[in-house]
């Protein structure tokens, strides 16, 4: 074939593919927010590929062509919380901690967690799928590595005391208050979710502020 007319045909080929690729995409996030709502609406254990297929007006088996499964969505939801969290510990690391009080840089970093549980449809419903359904505990251990290493290394920033697992250990507490708490924050009414925001904060300042050496 003369190279004119490859480039013609792979020209027309790439035409094609990208309204399709695009089309794809739609559909792929159009199925993730239609199960963040129908699991935050009937929970981990009502929530059927058929019930997703409904809603999205769209037979199994086309939902098959995009995730073979329930537990496939529920993966690709799990994946975009593990990325907007790494960016959100991305942002923490980045905070220029020069002249910045334990309660200023708390006060930031608890802040930008809180935009994570904010933008996350369904993060209660999601978080307890990710801890106890087998097939989804690898992204949830993913999680926790990732925050507690990463707050371990902005700890030694900070000046706490103690060896790297110390600082580890103090990091988990960290991720498991924030964690509880965060998701009552964000189910809350905006006066009491204010209060245990304000509370949250302040235990976390006592608990870095047991561990800087002095």
């Amino acid at each position: 074939m003369p190279k004119e007319r490859q480039e013609k045909r792979k020209t027309t080929l790439n035409a094609r593919r990208q309204p399709m690729q695009q089309r794809a995409r739609e559909r792929t996030q159009q199925i993730l927010d239609i199960t963040a709502r129908l699991l935050e609406d009937v929970g981990i254990d009502d929530l059927t590929t058929i019930l997703i297929a409904k809603e999205l007006g769209i037979s199994v088996g086309s939902l098959y062509h995009y995730f073979p499964n329930k537990h496939a969505i529920l993966f690709a939801l799990g994946e975009h919380w593990l990325d907007e969290m790494t960016q959100a510990m991305n942002d923490i690391e980045a905070i220029e901690l020069t002249d910045l009080s334990l309660e200023g840089f708390v006060d930031l970093a608890i802040d930008k967690m809180l935009e994570v549980y904010k933008t996350q449809k369904a993060v209660l419903p999601l978080a307890q799928a990710l801890w106890s359904i087998p097939e989804l505990r690898d992204l949830d251990i993913q999680h926790d590595t990732l925050v507690i290493t990463k707050l371990a290394a902005i700890f030694k920033r900070l000046k706490l005391s103690g060896s790297k697992n110390e600082l580890e250990r103090v990091g988990r507490i960290y991720l498991e208050a924030t964690h509880a708490v965060l998701l009552s924050v964000v189910s809350q009414k905006a006066a009491r979710s204010k209060r245990s925001l304000e509370d949250l904060k302040a235990m976390i300042v006592i608990l870095l502020g047991n561990h800087i050496d002095a």
